[in-house]
Parts: structure tokens; sequence; C-alpha cells
């Protein structure tokens, strides 16, 4: 039997160790699935890319069958194939119903029965809230399958309570039990020694070695570069331009332009040199609200590539799908870092 073709649509994100890429099965059209691919990356990544990818198997193998934890559906040279996990963001959901927590401890219960830790859902966007109001979870790289239940797996367990826990202080701080209020307040052992040491050799790795950042402690540079855009283009065949911002890797806040213009992009590149504005992007004609004036909002999630926002904001405005689609197809950003205020 043949490894079902991935058909590819939309690039979600892209870093050195993965590019993920949402699409569907040929033959199935309406099956829409994720792949993380591995097989283009480059050659210094590589060798970290694929313990990661070894890694998120084995949990992904691992949890297979326990509703709200993705399909694993196949895993080669290409990369990872699963399929789709339908859902919200914890941080656009925003739950405040019990059922929903009621089931996330439900799912990490029977993970828990199958050895498996998470070890990453203190980042809310690694948790869903299912279209039926459940919980579901993604993003397995950092997953930990224990062949014994001693006192690590037990820290660890408990930790991706607790983080859980934190997610629900967040979003229904009036459900917490006194319980729950006394595990936020005792973090392990582990935790803390990870949070003096390890976490700060994490944070010089992704941040100054690999040139990672999400944005901390930078200027307004909107404020500074803006007036110079806007003088750069006063002369040009130009009708309209929004500045948004993005998280620059390794160097805080970058500039993103989106200019309503029918020049190329290399000529406004010529216009705007990287020194003013990092990406910039020609387009047709930019997506307006009905009084006329730009939607900074929609481009500023495109700038930031926040692909869960814009789906959000696609079913609240669905006239604006075939600019948001023009938007996307072009757009400059492929990372998915969060700029932190």
């Amino acid at each position: 039997m043949t490894d079902p073709v991935f058909i590819p649509v939309t690039v979600l994100k892209r870093d050195p160790f993965s590019e993920t890429i949402s699409g569907h099965l040929a033959g199935a059209p309406d099956r829409r699935v994720a792949l993380r691919k591995l097989d283009e990356l480059p050659l210094w990544s590589r060798p970290m890319a694929r313990l990661l990818a070894r890694r998120e198997v084995r949990g992904l193998r691992a949890v297979q069958g326990i509703e709200g934890c993705p399909e694993l559906i196949r895993y080669d040279r290409e990369g990872i194939l699963r399929g789709w996990s339908e859902g919200t963001p914890l941080q656009l959901a925003k739950p405040a119903d019990a059922a929903f927590y009621r089931d996330a401890k439900r799912l990490l219960r029977e993970m828990r029965r199958r050895g498996v830790t998470h070890n990453d859902i203190a980042k809310p966007q690694n948790w869903l809230m299912r279209p039926d109001g459940g919980a579901a979870v993604i993003d397995f790289q950092l997953a930990s399958v224990h062949r014994f239940r001693g006192p690590l797996f037990r820290t660890m367990a408990r930790e991706d309570l607790r983080h859980l826990l934190k997610q629900k202080r967040a979003y229904a701080h009036h459900l917490l039990t006194p319980a729950e209020r006394a595990m936020l307040a005792r973090k392990a052992l582990p935790t803390r020694i990870w949070m003096k040491t390890g976490k700060r050799l994490y944070n010089w790795i992704t941040r100054d070695l690999f040139d990672w950042s999400d944005g901390e402690g930078t200027e307004d540079r909107i404020e500074r570069n803006g007036p110079k855009i806007a003088a750069a283009l006063k002369d040009q065949p130009v009708t309209a331009h929004h500045v948004a911002t993005y998280a620059l890797p390794g160097r805080g806040t970058g500039l993103y332009t989106f200019v309503e213009t029918a020049m190329s992009q290399e000529a406004l590149r010529a216009v705007l040199p990287e020194s003013l504005s990092e990406k910039v992007q020609p387009v047709v004609q930019l997506p307006r609200d009905e009084a006329g004036k730009v939607r900074g909002d929609l481009l500023s999630l495109i700038a930031a590539n926040r692909l869960d926002e814009i789906e959000t904001l696609r079913l609240r405005h669905p006239a604006l799908s075939p600019q948001i689609d023009a938007l996307m197809a072009n757009r400059q950003n492929l990372t998915d870092r969060i700029l932190k205020r």
C-alpha cells in the first residue's frame, strides 16, 4: 500500500528546524492535514531537527487514539504528516467554562496512563478548544515517553498539570479550587532549578546563538521610521501604505510595510531599503472597512503571521476573504513569534 500523497496549500510557519504546511491528502480535499517538512532544511540544523522529530513521533505514537491528540499519519524523510487538529488556541478562545478544564484534565490523565508528558503546554497556543468545547493539545516536539513511572515522570506530569492550571488562572480564575491555587504556588524543585540555570542557557541559545527573539524591550520603531517611510513613498506611484510590526529574529521589533501600488517587489525595495523596513509587500488594494479606512488590524495580523487570529477575522468578515487570500499568498514573514509588550 502506497503512502498517502500530501497536497500542500498554505505555509503556516518556518524556522531553522522545520517548515509547517497545511494541506490535504490527494483525492481527499476535505481531509485537512499538516506536514512538518524536514527534507529541505539547512545542513547545520538537520541533526537537531531530526532529533526533535523523532521525539515528536515517539510521543504521537504513544498517544494515538486519545481524544484531543493529533493523529500521526506517517513519518518519513519528507517529514511528519499528521491530521489537522480542529480548534481555537486558548489565547483566542479564552475558555471560562468548567467543562473545558475538566476535559483538559481528562486528556492529561490519559496521556499519563500511557507514560507521556507533553512538557510544553505552558504555551496557550499549544492548547486548543475544540468546536465541541473539549480540549486538544498539539506540538509534541518536547514530549517525553517514560518507560518507568518514577520520580522524574511524576514530577513532569505534575508540571503538565500545573501549567494547565496556569491557563485556568489566566482565563477562568474564578474556577480555581483551593487545592489548585496551592499547586500553582508550589513549583517543583526541578522547575525552580531550571528557571535559575537551564532557562538562562535556553534563552542564550535561542536568542543569541540561533538568533531568535520575542521582541522584548524594543523601542517603538514605527514612531521613528514611520515618517521616513512616508517620505520615501511620497513621490512614488503609491495610493496608500500601512506599517506594522513583527518579531524580528535576534533584534527585537521588525517593520513590515504594506504598499498599495502597481510597483514590483524589486522596485519597491529599491525605494524602501531594509534599514527603513525589513519587510515590504506591494498589494493591488489594501483591505478597508465600510468607512474606507485601511484595516490595520488585519494587516498587523498578517505581518505577525498570526494565522489563527486571521482565520477568526475571516469568519467574522467573510467579504474580506479574497483580499485575505491575496495578502496571505505573498506575505513575507513566515515565523510565528509573538511580540511581548
